[in-house]
């Protein structure tokens, strides 16, 4: 099975506190959705419930991404 980079983007309008560094969305690299949201669930979510998802974008451009705030501060994109 292929690596897939995902792009998630939350409503947060209802939401309590939300994890720092995550405010315009968070990108992960998973074997597929249902991965992507558990590993979404284990690391930046942990302790709290995982936001309504409001928009996701499979096999996302990273160089599409906001280069004033995203692209700076994101690990290294594999695949």
């Amino acid at each position: 099975m292929d690596l897939v980079r995902y792009w998630f983007e939350f409503d947060f309008q209802s939401y309590g506190d939300i994890p720092h560094g995550i405010g315009r969305g968070c990108g992960v690299t998973a074997l597929g959705f249902d991965d992507a949201l558990y590993l979404l669930q284990e690391s930046l979510f942990k302790e709290i419930s995982l936001p309504k998802i409001h928009r996701v974008i499979e096999n996302v451009d990273v160089s599409a991404l906001d280069a004033g705030h995203v692209l700076p501060n994101m690990e290294i994109a594999t695949i």
